[in-house]
């Protein structure tokens, strides 16, 4: 049995597609599709749910088992710059890293032991992330307090946010994590971050995202990166369509040392981000070029449906016209063939003609509008109605008219009005017994 055929994309839902694959680097377009529709084509949840899922969060459809946030750390190619602390110098140096050693070494030997059990008896708060975006800007509002407002403009949103953005616009970005309690994080702050070079060039160059490991957000990223200690900084960029960690530095590093490194790996991986540039210039270029055959194609179909409207209009006016003139012929026979039955109607009702012989009859010669004449006898105590009812019987006769007599010129009053109900007899409108009457059309009037 053939598997249902999925129903076709619109064009909005096309440019989701291609801009989720861009943002997410799925190489499914089957996966993208399926996400985006659990989504309901919402690409900033989709993209955000995706980002989520990669990075350890369980996605809201189908949630993955429990595992710490993850960016591809697994690259054997990522450069990693270690700053071992300076061994001591000196007689005096020597003595007092060796007084020190057994009270450094059991210092941290019970402060492990301590937070080992204390995971027993109280789980990590930090392991519980509830507000991201406030643990980020509050370490911002901690680092300003005490180091000044000279200092890289920090990315204030998530690291999941810092990690699209960075994606979305191809530039690298650079994590710093902040370790409080740490013996070398306050000089690298002060003598290396805050510095006015540093600053300029991260600036200039990244993206750049921090937060203390004493915060949950800073906490889950730590937990990813499994740094070794701190002062740590992850280079991250787009690489082979994954977020990947491709540069590591870790120790109290100087500020020029700093720039350095930092310059090698932008240098060493500026390769792979020329070709997802290229890569995504390409895809755009064919994302607009489908848009315009998209554009152009619909341009076309609405011309063609606007074609196919006026045709139809034309069609319906035609139909309509048509329709109207035979309903105009239908009701002109209805109106002949009624006129002819009031005829005949009105020929059946007429008196017979009085013989000539009759005292009382009126002989009455009509000239109809054709020049035809008429001759008909009639009694002087008939109305004026009688008349008219025998001329309008005749198919010679239009059908309306009046009777004019010649001298005196006068219209007989041969239909009832308000004024004169029943109209006068023959006798009563004046006529003798021989009389010559005009018929006149009054059809077009």
């Amino acid at each position: 049995m053939a598997a249902p055929e999925e129903p076709e994309l619109s064009q909005a839902q096309t440019e989701k597609l291609l801009q989720f694959q861009d943002l997410t680097g799925l190489e499914s377009m089957d996966q993208c599709r399926r996400t985006l529709e659990q989504h309901n084509w919402n690409i900033e949840a989709a993209v955000q749910d995706r980002l989520n899922e990669q990075e350890g969060v369980p996605s809201v459809f189908n949630p993955p088992p429990s595992r710490p946030l993850q960016v591809n750390t697994a690259d054997h190619r990522v450069y990693s710059y270690i700053v071992s602390r300076p061994q001591p110098r000196g007689l005096i140096g020597w003595s007092y890293y060796l007084i020190m050693l057994p009270f450094r070494f059991t210092y941290y030997t019970l402060l492990d032991i301590f937070r080992f059990a204390l995971r027993f008896i109280r789980p990590d708060p930090r392991g519980r992330v509830t507000d991201p975006v406030g643990d980020v800007v509050s370490f911002i509002h901690i680092f300003e307090e005490k180091y000044g407002r000279s200092h890289p403009v920090f990315y204030q949103g998530t690291y999941s946010q810092a990690l699209n953005d960075a994606k979305r616009e191809l530039r690298y970005l650079l994590v710093y994590l902040h370790g409080e309690d740490h013996q070398d994080t306050d000089q690298f702050c002060r003598s290396t971050l805050c510095t006015e070079e540093v600053v300029t060039f991260l600036n200039t160059r990244m993206l750049f995202w921090a937060c203390s490991t004493s915060k949950p957000e800073g906490y889950r990223v730590s937990q990813a990166l499994r740094e070794n200690t701190y002062p740590f900084l992850a280079m991250i960029m787009l690489k082979d369509r994954k977020m990947t960690v491709v540069g590591r530095l870790e120790g109290l590093i100087q500020p020029e040392d700093l720039i350095n490194q930092l310059t090698f790996i932008m240098d060493a991986n500026q390769t792979h981000l020329m070709s997802e540039r290229l890569e995504r210039e390409e895809r755009n270029q064919t994302q607009v070029l489908r848009q315009q055959q998209d554009e152009a194609y619909l341009a076309s179909l609405r011309a063609d449906q606007e074609k196919d409207r006026k045709k139809r209009e034309e069609e319906e006016q035609l139909r309509q016209e048509e329709e109207k003139v035979r309903q105009s012929v239908l009701a002109e026979e209805r109106r002949r063939q009624t006129l002819e039955e009031e005829k005949e109607r009105k020929s059946e009702c007429l008196p017979p003609e009085p013989p000539a012989d009759d005292p009382e009859s009126v002989k009455i010669v009509f000239k109809l509008p054709n020049d035809t004449r008429v001759e008909r006898r009639f009694l002087f105590g008939q109305s004026l109605t009688v008349i008219y009812d025998f001329l309008f019987s005749l198919k010679e006769s239009p059908e309306k008219f009046q009777i004019i007599t010649n001298f005196p010129r006068r219209v007989l009053p041969c239909l009832p009005t308000e004024e004169q109900p029943n109209p006068p007899t023959l006798k009563e409108a004046g006529l003798s017994r021989s009389e010559v009457l005009f018929v006149q059309d009054l059809t077009d009037d």
